[in-house]
């Protein structure tokens, strides 16, 4: 497949406004060429500098002002285009154009991002991600932003700064980045429950994903659809990853902030370069306006969920990742998003915290980029826009007539307003009432039903691996007090829960016991996911005289199937094989690691320093049969990795066998994981005694 597939409206209108380099004289940024742009302007080879220097001025202070302020939250992001494609109609529901046609296919771009750490973070810290959309539609931009679990922490947007202040570094030391193992956000936690619902999401593997490309994410806040006749339905949103959800254990999530901290946006844009463009089921939940009342939970709450198993998913459409961005400054950092950026036919609801999303983003923006971010191209409409504002910084147009004010009588009365009938945005006239009061709803008090179905809704596997997340989280908050309040905490979700906890962290057992909830629901377990090995990442350890045929045969099956794979040994350069076959080497043992792939293919081989080669061999083996990932092992790799009788080879599939090697091994790629490997491993297991000769 073409990395540029055919341009839509966006790629063309940005066509505009990009620039090649490569090539051309080098000049000032008013076209001034430039003969030497490596010394400054000095009285003499040895004398001081002349402020006549105005070929440096503007280089320099251009340099010392080109970075903008980063976003408070959500700064460390990356984005890729794409486009949107409709499966039917839902014009009963909404009146909105790009939902009205099946097979009509809008533009967009996306920035996937973190929220606690800077730019400067890694992208696989435990965290919430967020995914913002912008489809530039034919009635102008509509802005879906959504993150990685269908629950926020706070109920009202006044408790927002709060809540970020206390995730966000210390003032005075500004640390810790990139992670909310700290005792300020665990105070927070423990003295905010409404909390308790979205941090046990953040504990499961839902906090460490495997990839961007495995992200389910949901709108959180509650929105209204309005059809023709007026008529409104309530609808959350979800975007649901073709490939399926998957997380990395915590352990890998750490050692790749260490190793490689852009593993997620090298893998987004790997896998676009490569054909294998990313793609998101868009569902939508409906529950009409006088079905409010009708639920357990109260639906504009954005600390609960709306069950699937209760309210239907319906899938509607397809986003298509298929272009990488050319400039991370002008196409990720500028983008701007606002869910106030709404196209007829959606509408907001009450709910308390998309209320308050709807004053601060814009504001925020301004601060970032300035009073004229939205003529920037990556924000800018592919539909025509008019108004009356004409000033300010950076303003990119030239505005050529002179009457700025509505109504008016010199222009006609232009621009002119556009009549409902034939377009023109209009609220849904919703029914308010009721005295001005802070005061909260009373069924928002409860923190832990919730909470306790997302936990009874868990595998054995996740429910480990939740334990592990506090244990280690909490383990690392110094304040005693902090750790025994959430232990407590925990224990209206799961006594077990909480005084396994409490038992890692050195704090009492609570009392009591948990909310009297036994209901679960399938679709909050991402183990419910597929298996596939599409585009998995294999680890290929592989040395010189390894057999042609046996290895080039399993490599075509890995291009086959779409299976991505990294050629690793001590040195860049080629590996030959016993016949001759020379294959590139793309990753060597320092380059690479058992982290940074989802499964390991021994070839084995000879090298120059055997006994390294074998020990580095070993390490990488042993590290992922550790982590439960397949493990293939060639005729030529049984020299280093001898498994003996004892051995728990649950997803280690030997060439030597197998009678279709290919094909099993491509089969435990699509598992993944191999979690037995846990049941009735005696001493001589793989992962403890090690698996050489």
């Amino acid at each position: 497949m073409e990395n540029h597939p055919g341009k839509d409206k966006k790629q063309q209108q940005l066509d505009d406004h990009r620039v090649q380099h490569t090539d051309k004289p080098l000049t000032t940024n008013q076209g001034r060429t430039i003969a030497n742009n490596r010394e400054l302007l000095k009285v003499g080879e040895r004398g001081p500098t002349l402020h006549e220097d105005w070929q440096y001025f503007e280089k320099i202070t251009h340099f010392v002002h080109e970075e903008q302020p980063e976003r408070v939250v959500h700064a460390r992001g990356y984005s890729a285009h794409g486009e949107f494609e409709y499966y039917k109609s839902m014009k009963d529901v909404t009146r909105a154009n790009f939902l009205g046609e099946a097979g009509k296919k809008t533009p967009l771009t996306i920035r996937f991002s973190t929220v606690q750490g800077p730019k400067g973070s890694y992208d696989t810290a435990r965290d919430l991600r967020c995914q913002g959309v912008k489809l530039y539609t034919e009635e102008g931009n509509y802005d879906l932003t959504t993150i990685a679990m269908p629950v926020l922490i706070n109920f009202d947007a006044m408790k927002f700064p709060d809540a970020m202040h206390a995730y966000q570094s210390k003032q005075d030391d500004d640390v810790p980045t990139a992670t909310g193992a700290h005792d300020r956000f665990w105070d927070y936690v423990a003295n905010n429950p409404e909390a308790v619902h979205m941090v046990t999401w953040i504990m499961s593997d839902r906090g460490v994903l495997r990839s961007y490309r495995h992200m389910e994410s949901w709108s959180i806040n509650t929105y209204t659809f309005v059809n023709e006749q007026g008529k409104a339905t309530y609808v959350r949103f979800v975007w649901k990853p073709v490939l399926g959800v998957e997380s990395l254990l915590q352990e890998e999530a750490i050692k790749i902030g260490g190793i490689d901290p852009d593993f997620h946006r090298k893998d987004l844009r790997d896998a676009i370069d490569r054909g294998a463009y990313p793609e998101y089921e868009l569902g939508v939940q409906l529950i009409p306006v006088e079905d409010e009342d009708k639920y357990d939970v109260d639906i504009l709450d954005p600390t609960k969920f709306w069950p699937e198993e209760l309210i239907p998913v319906q899938i509607i459409g397809k986003m298509t990742l298929n272009r990488n961005i050319e400039n991370y400054h002008t196409e990720s950092e500028q983008v701007a998003f606002n869910p106030a950026n709404v196209v007829p036919g959606i509408d907001f609801s009450n709910d308390p915290v998309l209320q308050g999303r709807l004053v601060a983003y814009h504001s925020a923006q301004l601060y970032r980029i300035g009073p004229n971010f939205q003529q920037l191209p990556i924000n800018k409409p592919v539909c025509p826009f008019h108004n009356n504002q004409r000033r300010g910084p950076m303003r990119y147009l030239i505005d050529v007539d002179h009457v700025n004010y509505h109504p008016n009588s010199l222009a006609d009365n232009t621009p002119h307003e556009v009549p409902v009938e034939e377009g023109g945005y209009e609220h849904y006239p919703k029914e308010v009432g009721g005295h001005t009061t802070r005061k909260r709803i009373d069924s928002v008090n409860d923190y832990f039903s919730q909470t306790r179905i997302f936990w009874n809704s868990l595998t054995s596997i996740e429910k480990m691996h939740t334990i592990e997340a506090f244990s280690y989280q909490l383990g690392n908050v110094m304040d005693e007090s902090v750790r025994q309040q959430n232990v407590n905490l925990l224990a209206n979700v799961d006594v077990e829960l909480a005084s396994t906890v409490a038992d890692n962290i050195g704090v009492a057992c609570p009392t009591g016991s948990h909310v009297p909830v036994s209901e679960s629901y399938p679709s909050l377990s991402q183990y419910h996911t597929p298996p596939s090995a599409y585009t998995k990442k294999v680890g290929v350890l592989i040395g010189n005289g390894f057999n042609d045929r046996e290895v080039t045969e399993v490599l075509e099956f890995f291009d086959q199937h779409k299976v991505f794979y990294d050629i690793i040994s001590e040195r860049l350069g080629y590996v030959t094989g016993a016949n001759g076959l020379k294959i590139k080497v793309n990753k060597t043992f320092l380059t690479s690691g058992p982290y940074l792939v989802d499964s390991v293919y021994v070839v084995g081989g000879n090298t120059t320093n055997e006994k390294r080669f074998t020990e580095n061999v070993t390490e990488f083996v042993n590290m992922a049969y550790k982590l439960y990932k397949p493990i293939g092992i060639a005729t030529t790799g049984q020299a280093i990795v001898a498994p003996q009788g004892t051995d728990n080879l649950e997803g280690v599939i030997l060439a030597a066998n197998s009678q279709n090697f290919k094909q099993s091994f491509i089969t435990a790629i699509a598992q993944s994981r191999f979690w037995n490997r846990d049941k009735g491993a005696g001493p001589g297991s793989l992962g403890m005694t090690g698996i050489t000769k």
